[in-house]
């Protein structure tokens, strides 16, 4: 790339056109806004119109508030039929168009941008040049022209500027630029790669919507990012009726959404909605912790059952005749109606709380025509049979209202309930391992992580809660989406595929994971077993990414090493540059580890200054490491609400997966390796954080793997 660019002064004169056009359309749709607002009052009609138009004027300001993001990125020159004429498209983040309408920038998803991100020296997709604009805000720093076929613009082609740098890697588009954007230092947040799209890349953005979509990778592959970008472009391909239908984003942990927060709305998508599992099932308390062998049980598909024979456990017929006292006499259900009454409902419905109404009904049918008194109507009876005690406790008994958490609490806090539910599809000790004392209330009840599955299991078996006429309010529904981006997925367990499997309008999902990181209790070995719990209506396809963007080849290879001791069936990506520095070790003295740490921390802050650095420990050492950093008055953040934008971050091993750091300082790597099952994919993701340097810290001999 070069700053002297013969048309360098012509391009930024382009680009600040293009601004001026962005702006005068902002302009343009705050004053349409202005006079939308100013006209009120008007029929229902009339309100509602002007409200929708509103929301739809809000969306597209939105879209077109860049803040510091670039606005123009690239440039094709296209062939035409007179080869002394070219058509040229300027590629950006959204579409701009003058005040003659006539387009200026094209948004990057368009069909007529996808040469600038496919077309190579053998397939040119009727190029003549491709250029590429390395831009900060508003400037142009820098050109890098790559032309295609010989004669055209005057110039051959050059195979040094098509993106085929030196190396065996597959052909990158834009080399000098990538290398450019990849040197920067990170900002704590993850950043969209619109102007830096390669060609593997691309074909899964691009890709059918239809079915399952498995984008697997090693770490710094992009996956994610791709995944995002996959999002946008659905959204912007397929706008009616995606954007109805609404896109769900699943991120492992709060840490991580934090992390990729912005990348949406700096495509101009900002209605996504991004979530953990947790905000699925919402007013419920997961501060409870279960044992790798527990969450492994609530993670299996036999939980399914045992929640399903729950439920029916609570539909029963009476024991005995009852007798009620009503007016003068007496009303009557036998224990043979009630089993009639019991297994029509289990018939004629699918969810236990839908079939509560229709129960009560037929218990107040069946005791009229007992008593004989013509004069005795359904609704009337019913209204007063609901306040005496007696009839609540038939109705209780036979066919209660339950809440997903009143069906757990009452399951994992009473041995009796869970070995009739349980006995069948587990072993004794199994579900005698999910008994916990019962809670003072149900309000202080509370559930894990691996219960936020079961919970939902529980809720479709259930329905919910119906209204005193029996009709269900549709907001209390589950709601399901057009399409379903699942982020490292190789982690979820199957209960927690089937959960969000049930909130899949069509079958359509983007799934991103790497099975040699799974550290889960359900770590996968092959994609089939994952698939095999995901929506099947249309044929499902596993594309991988093979390119590593973001780690220099020297950590990459030490990286390695410990993923073919954990993995070995795996391949590690190839890594797209070389590294200025080796990995760092520092051995030192138990005595001696918070000292060296510290040490370590603070001369890669200091030499890193423009990106952030993070301290990747054991879970069980984090709050002495803070308590150290305090102690020495370390200015430093900690891996939650406040994402990774500190200078300095202590993260957990257990939610570093997905990020990326200029710096990482890994302590304890024999720790990692013990805490878990799968340690040694917990360690080979703690070493793949790191963009630029990589520190190891340790008292405690190393990990074999890390020195073999």
């Amino acid at each position: 790339m070069t700053q002297q660019h013969p048309e360098l002064a012509d391009e930024q004169r382009f680009i600040d056109h293009a601004y001026e056009c962005l702006e005068q359309t902002r302009n343009d749709a705050w004053q349409i806004r202005e006079m939308n607002e100013a006209s009120t009052g008007g029929t229902f009609q009339a309100r509602y119109e002007r409200n929708a138009f509103d929301e739809v004027l809000v969306g597209r300001l939105t879209q077109l508030d860049l803040g510091d993001a670039a606005l123009v990125f690239g440039r094709i020159d296209r062939l035409t039929e007179s080869p002394e004429i070219f058509e040229s498209f300027h590629i950006g983040r959204i579409a701009v168009a003058d005040s003659n309408r006539e387009p200026v920038v094209v948004d990057w998803r368009a069909p007529v941008a996808e040469p600038f991100y496919r077309a190579t020296g053998r397939e040119s997709m009727g190029l003549a040049r491709r250029r590429h604009f390395a831009v900060q805000g508003r400037e142009l720093l820098g050109i890098e022209d790559e032309l295609f076929g010989a004669g055209h613009l005057g110039v051959g082609h050059d195979e040094g500027l098509d993106g085929e740098p030196a190396s065996a890697l597959p052909k990158l588009r834009g080399y000098s630029t990538l290398l450019t954007v990849l040197s920067r230092g990170r900002t704590g947040q993850l950043g969209d790669i619109v102007a830096t799209i390669q060609a593997e890349q691309d074909e899964i953005i691009r890709s059918s919507q239809q079915g399952v979509l498995v984008v697997e990778g090693g770490p710094g592959t992009g996956k994610t990012v791709v995944a995002l970008h996959r999002a946008a472009y659905l959204l912007y391909t397929f706008r009616f009726p995606l954007e109805d239908q609404g896109v769900l984003v699943v991120g492992p942990n709060r840490v991580f959404l934090r992390y990729i927060e912005r990348v949406l709305p700096s495509l101009g998508e900002a209605g996504v909605e991004q979530v953990v599992l947790a905000d699925l099932v919402r007013g419920h308390s997961f501060s409870a912790k279960d044992s790798e062998d527990v969450a492994r049980i609530k993670g299996d598909l036999r939980m399914a059952r045992i929640v399903a024979n729950s439920v029916r456990d609570r539909e029963r017929a009476l024991r005995n005749d009852v007798e009620i006292g009503f007016g003068a006499g007496y009303l009557r259900l036998t224990s043979i109606e009630s089993a009639t009454i019991v297994r029509e409902a289990r018939r004629r419905f699918r969810r236990h709380n839908a079939a509560h109404h229709w129960v009560e009904t037929e218990v107040v049918t069946a005791m009229i025509a007992s008593s004989h008194n013509q004069e005795l109507d359904l609704e009337s009876t019913r209204d007063a049979l609901r306040d005496l005690k007696e009839f609540q406790a038939v109705i209780n008994y036979m066919w209660p209202v339950l809440t997903a958490a009143e069906l757990l609490h009452d399951l994992y806090s009473s041995k009796a309930l869970m070995r009739l539910a349980a006995q069948k599809v587990c072993t004794t000790a199994e579900y005698e391992s999910m008994y916990r004392p019962r809670a003072a209330s149900l309000a202080d009840a509370k559930f894990s992580d691996a219960d936020v599955a079961v919970l939902d299991e529980a809720l479709a078996v259930l329905g919910p809660r119906p209204r005193r006429s029996g009709r269900i309010n549709e907001a209390d529904e589950i709601r399901t989406y057009g399409h379903i981006v699942i982020d490292e997925v190789q982690d979820l367990s199957p209960m927690q595929l089937r959960m969000i499997s049930r909130r899949s309008l069509n079958g359509s999902m983007t799934i991103v994971g790497d099975i040699a990181q799974a550290t889960s209790a359900h770590a996968p070995a092959s994609w089939q077993e994952v698939l095999a719990h995901l929506p099947k209506k249309n044929p499902s396809r596993v594309i991988g990414l093979t390119v590593g963007y973001r780690i220099p080849k020297q950590i990459m290879d030490l990286a390695t090493k410990v993923m073919l001791a954990a993995a070995p069936n795996q391949v590690a990506p190839k890594s797209v540059r070389e590294g200025d520095q080796a990995p760092k070790f520092v051995e030192c003295s138990v005595g001696e580890l918070v000292s060296k740490l510290i040490e370590e921390a603070k001369s890669l802050v200091t030499e890193l200054s423009d990106g952030n650095v993070a301290i990747v420990c054991p879970d069980e050492m984090t709050e002495d490491i803070c308590r150290a950093l305090d102690k020495a008055k370390v200015v430093y953040g900690r891996a939650g609400a406040a994402g990774i934008e500190y200078g300095l971050t202590v993260v957990p091993v257990s939610v570093v997966k997905g990020l990326e750091l200029d710096g990482v300082v890994v302590v304890e790597p024999a720790k990692i390796v013990a805490a878990q099952t799968h340690g040694l994919r917990a360690l080979y993701v703690a070493l793949t954080r790191s963009t630029r340097r990589l520190s190891v810290v340790h008292s405690e001999p190393l990990p074999n793997a890390l020195v073999g």
